[in-house]
């Protein structure tokens, strides 16, 4: 006789989006880990893995406001269970007000998490490779 598998039994994927700050070139001297999106965004992927997540959604936003549809629309669709951003500073560089988004967030019983983990140290190469990667988009540069 078999037995009958229990719908509990099968682990639940927990869709991710990734918040990245979308911060101008210009700002590469000053402030290098905010200018790099990719960096940011490994960031993240790294976090989602190591806990059986998977980024689904990837946002470069700057001063987003909290209710825009931009950040809703998949969470609404059922496709997207948390967000998660490298640090607050980034969030605080991507959104109008990471308070009202925190409060969104509670009041539609979706997470935000913070990786946490310590930013990059950006040497003058590592900041030559971000600028040609950003600079040369549509020329087929890889970023390497």
């Amino acid at each position: 006789m078999g037995h009958a598998r229990s719908a509990s039994a099968v682990p639940t994927l927990v869709r991710v989006t990734a918040i990245a700050s979308l911060t101008p070139l210009e700002e590469l001297d000053a402030d290098p880990f905010l200018v790099d999106s990719r960096s940011q965004y490994a960031m993240c992927a790294r976090w989602a893995a190591e806990r059986g997540y998977v980024v689904t959604r990837e946002l470069l936003v700057r001063g987003l406001r909290p209710d825009h549809r931009t950040l809703w629309a998949d969470v609404e669709a059922g496709l997207v269970d948390l967000f998660v951003a490298p640090s607050h500073r980034v969030l605080e560089r991507a959104l109008a007000s990471v308070d009202e988004f925190n409060a969104e967030c509670a009041r539609r019983g979706v997470r935000i998490e913070t990786v946490g983990c310590a930013e990059p140290s950006y040497d003058a190469q590592m900041k030559a490779r971000v600028h040609r990667r950003l600079s040369m988009p549509t020329a087929g540069y890889d970023g390497r």
